[in-house]
């Protein structure tokens, strides 16, 4: 590592919106979510999921209570597009389910991708272009003008192509690729070109979805790039505005978040945050952050356990155990401390109507999770959890001199064999040590 890495890295720069109203705005109901993991997702594994694991996925997706789905990059690859197509003439789609499908600004594939949503009830086609300096220059040696010509031809190109399909409601989404990197007044103008060439209205409606493509500012400048782009996007009324938040520095949650306090209505991402490089915004930690803020995210999570199995196997790739809301671990407790303030918690929560468990901001029932693990035992662990444990398992309430007494017995234990300890060889250790007899 460089010791002055500023002679290497640019550092983001701040937004000039001295009025910027974000701050002190507060998020009160849920966005329109759209899943990405069979197109973003699915692209960023090493090995592509076939179309029975996409099929598998997607019904989970749709489960869940997913509304608008990206199905994939028809043109990019024959198992893409035949996914798509077997969606469609099979039936797969349920009629409040919308799909996506993406495509570059190139005529021969937006002609493709048109082509594989002939026949749906509805579609969004997702277009998108470079806009960004560094992809300008070094990618496509474009000018400025040449990328805004391109965003007004190839739209326009589209909407030809959907006109003569009325029997699909086309619905375009479109997204400066980079904006996260793009000059504010350019990105204006790319978004208000592709406006114009649609000819949205407010009963025509188009997606400007604006994505931090390469996140590399703070959450709070990226919450001032989209205030801006909503105070100064034309046909506000025409407009949904959404965003796709990359996880680079590795707060796309954050940034996600700040984006619809700044004006976004739609957030695009990846159950578990999968994606590209770091990832995706994670659309389970974003929806269960709002859940645990009182608003229902009109997304079910109640068997977060199965969501997570079935997302394990069709990605082949394993969630860490520490993860927010599903990992393993993450409402277990092996603190001594810990286990004697949830052992109180759990026990004044009977009074309680609203939840308030020291150090658990989530009741694990509601996500289905089982609280036999909330506390288990090892060599950190004190009197309090071993008590818990006792009561709630096998129904035994140790005196406090008793509690002292047992927990300095299995601290030795723990301390020698250097591991974790069952709450059945808990029990027994009990048992042997006052020779009684215990309910089993």
């Amino acid at each position: 590592m460089l010791k002055e890495p500023s002679k290497k890295y640019h550092s983001c720069q701040p937004i000039n919106l001295s009025d910027r109203t974000w701050p002190n705005k507060k998020i009160t109901i849920p966005p329109i979510w759209l899943s990405t993991d069979l197109r973003d997702g699915n692209q960023s594994l090493p090995n592509p999921m076939s179309i029975e694991t996409k099929l598998i996925f997607f019904n989970e997706l749709v489960r869940i209570g997913l509304k608008e789905i990206e199905i994939g990059f028809p043109s990019a690859s024959e198992v893409e597009y035949r996914f798509a197509r077997k969606l469609i003439e099979e039936g797969l789609i349920p009629s409040d389910v919308t799909p996506m499908v993406m495509t570059q600004a190139r005529e021969d594939l937006i002609k493709k991708t048109v082509q594989s949503m002939k026949g749906a009830q509805r579609a969004i086609l997702h277009i998108y272009n470079a806009t960004a300096p560094t992809w300008r220059k070094i990618v496509f040696d474009m000018t400025v003008t040449e990328v805004i010509d391109l965003v007004g031809q190839k739209i326009k190109y589209l909407k030809s192509l959907t006109d003569q399909e009325s029997e699909t409601e086309w619905i375009l989404q479109y997204s400066p690729e980079g904006f996260s990197d793009t000059e504010l007044e350019i990105a204006l103008m790319a978004c208000n070109t592709a406006i114009e060439s649609w000819e949205a209205t407010p009963s025509r409606k188009i997606i400007i979805n604006l994505p931090s493509t390469v996140e590399n500012s703070t959450p709070n400048i990226f919450a001032d790039r989209i205030e801006w782009m909503n105070r100064n996007i034309k046909k506000r009324d025409s407009i949904i505005l959404s965003v796709h938040p990359h996880n680079d520095r590795g707060t796309a949650v954050a940034t996600a978040e700040l984006a619809l306090l700044a004006g976004a209505e739609r957030i695009e991402g990846c159950l578990f945050g999968n994606g590209e490089r770091s990832g995706n915004c994670d659309l389970v930690i974003l929806a269960l952050n709002l859940y645990t803020q009182g608003i229902y995210p009109n997304l079910d999570f109640s068997n977060i356990t199965e969501v997570a199995r079935i997302v394990e196997e069709c990605t082949k790739l394993p969630i860490h155990p520490r993860y927010p809301y599903v990992g393993d671990l993450v409402f277990t407790s092996f603190s001594g401390s810990h286990q004697d303030a949830i052992k109180k918690g759990f026990a004044s929560q009977k009074e309680n109507d609203f939840w308030s468990v020291p150090y658990l901001s989530t009741d694990p029932k509601d996500l289905g999770r089982s609280e036999k693990n909330i506390i288990r035992i090892n060599s950190q662990s004190g009197k309090g959890g071993i008590a818990y444990l006792l009561e709630q398992n096998y129904g035994i309430v140790m005196p406090r001199e008793v509690q002292i007494e047992f927990s300095n017995e299995v601290k030795r234990i723990t301390d020698s064999s250097q591991s974790e300890i069952t709450s059945l060889e808990l029990y027994q250790l009990f048992q042997k040590k006052y020779a009684t007899t215990l309910p089993h």
